[in-house]
């Protein structure tokens, strides 16, 4: 019955136009951009990602991880640009913004993608820019695009930081179907230049949880295993930081991440749940920083 009822709450994730890495689209807005200052760019962001920032602390996060101006930064499964539209205007024209997607054999394993929509996501390394290029008016960073396992060779050693942004947990879901965690994580590390960043903020469920509550199927991981991947990938651990964490959010057994806001799964027909789910708001996160050694 458990697993019954988490295979019914995922679908209703997919039917309601949110997969379980997504999020209800936003509005198309241009941000302008306002320089560098990152406190600038943060208020000329639309009205509904500021509604966010109590929940993301976007600049709290990203001062803590080390991005700066003129920084090349790999950002995974960006997605519709939540960060993105941030990333490009900070990072700006001396800088550089690489998105990284799924490969289609990991997106295969979801079910719910079509052969045409799987066609599709073989373009996306050129679409997705293209499509991230209109999301700022002004002068910002340059974009580009790649398929974690496919990585462009010219990328290696380039970049200053890689960020996985709610990233890990389908990656870690079926790394035993094709090794595609493993595959993201040697990618991070050939792509960073010698004491490059790694920045990770995950949904993070207790360490006292079983074990099979953090596999990834619910969308939350534990801290030691994040932190036992990126060591065993070559990355040495820095810091972490509650900048993101929501004690509030106590998953019990069952329970996906996606129940709480912004996709409300389960709840949508129900207001009373909704708002019970809205007065715990948005995950516990994990916030970690890793780095690359330095050549000797």
């Amino acid at each position: 019955m458990r697993m019954l009822s988490l295979f019914l709450l995922l679908t209703a994730v997919l039917l309601g136009g949110c997969t379980a890495d997504q999020e209800p689209p936003e509005a198309q807005t241009k941000v302008p951009v306002t320089g560098p200052d990152l406190a600038d760019i943060l208020a000329a962001q639309p009205e509904e990602t500021q509604a966010r920032y109590p929940h993301r602390h976007p600049g709290q996060t990203l001062e803590f991880l080390g991005i700066e101006p003129g920084m090349t930064v790999i950002e995974a499964l960006p997605g519709g640009g939540w960060y993105s539209k941030i990333l490009l205007p900070y990072l700006g024209p001396d800088g550089a913004l690489i998105g990284a997607n799924y490969a289609t054999p990991m997106r295969r394993l979801f079910g719910f993608y079509t052969e045409e929509q799987l066609q599709a996501g073989e373009t996306w390394p050129t679409d997705w820019p293209a499509e991230a290029a209109t999301w700022v008016e002004g002068a910002s960073a340059p974009v580009s695009g790649f398929i974690f396992g496919s990585m462009p060779e010219d990328i290696s050693g380039t970049a200053d930081a890689v960020i996985f942004i709610r990233a890990l947990h389908n990656l870690a879901r079926f790394e035993d179907q094709g090794g595609f965690l493993t595959a993201a994580l040697s990618d991070a590390y050939q792509a960073l230049r010698p004491g490059g960043i790694v920045g990770v903020v995950q949904h993070s469920i207790p360490e006292s949880a079983p074990d099979d509550w953090a596999t990834g199927n619910r969308g939350y991981l534990k801290q030691s295993f994040v932190v036992a991947q990126m060591e065993q990938a070559g990355f040495v651990f820095e810091r972490a930081s509650d900048i993101n964490a929501n004690p509030k959010d106590q998953p019990q057994d069952g329970d996906i991440v996606w129940r709480l806001p912004p996709v409300l799964s389960g709840s949508k027909d129900d207001p009373a749940k909704a708002e019970a789910m809205r007065a715990i708001g948005e995950s516990n996160r994990m916030t970690l920083r890793f780095r690359k050694p330095s050549a000797s």
